[in-house]
């Protein structure tokens, strides 16, 4: 398989809800999102609109830090938001139910790092960091492998640069 990877910049925050919103939109069953980057990098910020996008309807999204794992109810699916940085062991993924979820669900996965043999190959890795001479502003980097993610990227990378320009 090849490895495709595009780069962006977020220059708002707004931007970085504008890229979810489009993504949001295209996403089914057993997709799999992994959101990695350095704490206050977006993460969470890019899941919850994404999330929020994805109901339809604004609704509070809380951070699933604590309780690992935040399940959504959609009208075709579950759509999981798990936070894996308090993660103690392997073992935890399974008790959770989020092995299976990432095949029947959508999921958001932050700090993927921590899935170990659990890394779903099919996942679409978004990668965000700080922009240092920009209060604001974030780059994401999304990189697959899996061709189902293709048209989606390339489509949703056209809409959001033409909106930018």
């Amino acid at each position: 398989m090849t490895m495709t990877t595009l780069t962006f910049l977020l220059p708002t925050p707004d931007d970085t809800t504008t890229l979810a919103s489009k993504i949001s939109k295209s996403l089914s069953p057993g997709d799999c999102l992994l959101l990695e980057g350095p704490i206050g990098a977006g993460k969470t910020h890019f899941a919850r609109a994404l999330i929020q996008s994805r109901l339809g309807r604004e609704e509070d999204v809380p951070s699933p830090t604590f309780t690992l794992v935040q399940c959504y109810d959609l009208p075709e699916t579950e759509l999981w938001h798990a936070d894996l940085y308090r993660l103690t062991s392997l073992d935890e993924i399974e008790e959770l139910g989020l092995s299976e979820a990432m095949e029947t669900a959508i999921c958001l996965i932050e700090w993927p790092d921590r899935l170990g043999e659990y890394w779903p190959n099919h996942a679409l890795h978004l990668s965000l960091s700080l922009v240092p001479q920009a209060e604001d502003a974030r780059q994401i980097t999304i990189t697959f492998s899996d061709e189902k993610w293709q048209n989606l990227i390339g489509q949703v990378s056209k809409e959001y640069l033409d909106e930018q320009s």
